[in-house]
Parts: C-alpha cells; sequence; structure tokens
C-alpha cells in the first residue's frame, strides 16, 4: 500500500453564503464518504485558509487536503471520484502518491 494526498481545488463557498442546513449537509457528505472509504482514510485533512505564495509564482486555488493508503494509484483514483467537492462544477480532486522518503 502506499499513500495518496487529495489536493482538493475550486468548489468551495463560504460559510456565509450557505445556511446552517446547507452547511450540515455539506459537512455530511464529506463525512459519509470519507467513511465510506473506512481504513484507507490516514488523514481526513483540514480545509485551507489564507495563502501566500512565496516565489511569486502563481497559486493553485487549492482548498484543502486528505491523505488515504492505497494499492495504486488507479485504486486512489477510484476512491477520488465519489468526492462531495464535484456537486460544485469549480470542484476537482488532484491525486499525488506521496513517495517515502
Amino acid at each position: 500500500m502506499s499513500k495518496f494526498v487529495y489536493l482538493y481545488t475550486g468548489g468551495t463557498a463560504s460559510q456565509s453564503e450557505m445556511s446552517e442546513e446547507e452547511s450540515k449537509q455539506v459537512m455530511q457528505a464529506w463525512m459519509d464518504w470519507l467513511g465510506a472509504m473506512g481504513d484507507h482514510v490516514i488523514d481526513v485533512g483540514n480545509p485551507f485558509g489564507a495563502s501566500a505564495a512565496v516565489n511569486g509564482g502563481a497559486r493553485a486555488n487549492a482548498s484543502g487536503y486528505t491523505i488515504v493508503d492505497a494499492a495504486s494509484l488507479e485504486e486512489a483514483v477510484e476512491h477520488a471520484k465519489g468526492c462531495p467537492i464535484f456537486r460544485n462544477p469549480s470542484g476537482n480532486v488532484e491525486v499525488y502518491e506521496a513517495l517515502a522518503m
């Protein structure tokens, strides 16, 4: 098994733009999806807040991360296909293998 990082981009709505009920539904969708992956989830991760580019380069629209365990990149991608971020047309998941050092 290998570790893979899901880097979420886009797909975020400001908490102030959602009702309390909508916010609860979004959180529940994430918890259901992560729960369905069971032991594959190593670190449920967190959303990102403010960011800066240190070297002045372009910044990705990263909105959060999760770390999972999978047998292959293909398996990690299959798990990612159910991510609730896809409910938002701008949402995406980039999948990166975390290489052992």
